[in-house]
């Protein structure tokens, strides 16, 4: 998912019916599982006028549990969290589970954004990415000019 605002001079009913002919109606795909047949997190993008914000839930986890890293105008996302039970040496056991989570999301960001100044905070199970935007980027205030 990209973070460019898409900007359209056609109606929106054009773009609703666009919508619902490309719409794959049987996705049997895998594309909202991670490589561990689990569900990834889920995303929320907004945009203000001074930045970008990446929100995904991920309930369960820690700060610690994340590794977020920008590489040549890619974000991405990452956790892997491993829990084990440990046995003693004449335990028998006919079922033992191990617990596995991992998931890895990418996210191509504007060159309006400024890599260098990006934080993120995980608080009550949302994790939370701010994408500073460039000075270049962020809307100006109209200008009177006068005439001479």
């Amino acid at each position: 998912m990209t973070l460019i605002r898409r900007n359209e001079n056609y109606p929106a009913w054009s773009n609703l019916l666009n919508d619902f002919i490309n719409h794959d109606w049987i996705d049997w795909s895998n594309r909202n599982f991670s490589e561990t047949n689990t569900t990834l997190p889920s995303v929320n993008i907004k945009e203000g006028d001074e930045s970008f914000e990446v929100e995904m839930a991920a309930p369960g986890l820690t700060k610690n549990d994340f590794k977020i890293e920008v590489n040549q105008g890619i974000l991405k996302i990452s956790s892997e969290k491993r829990e084990e039970t440990e046995s003693k040496e004449n335990d028998k056991y006919s079922r033992k589970e191990f617990s596995y989570q991992a998931f890895c999301r990418s996210f191509t960001l504007p060159m309006s954004v400024d890599s260098d100044k990006i934080e993120a905070k995980y608080e009550n199970g949302i994790l939370t990415v701010a994408l500073p935007k460039r000075e270049e980027a962020k809307p100006k205030p109209v200008r009177m000019i006068d005439i001479k």
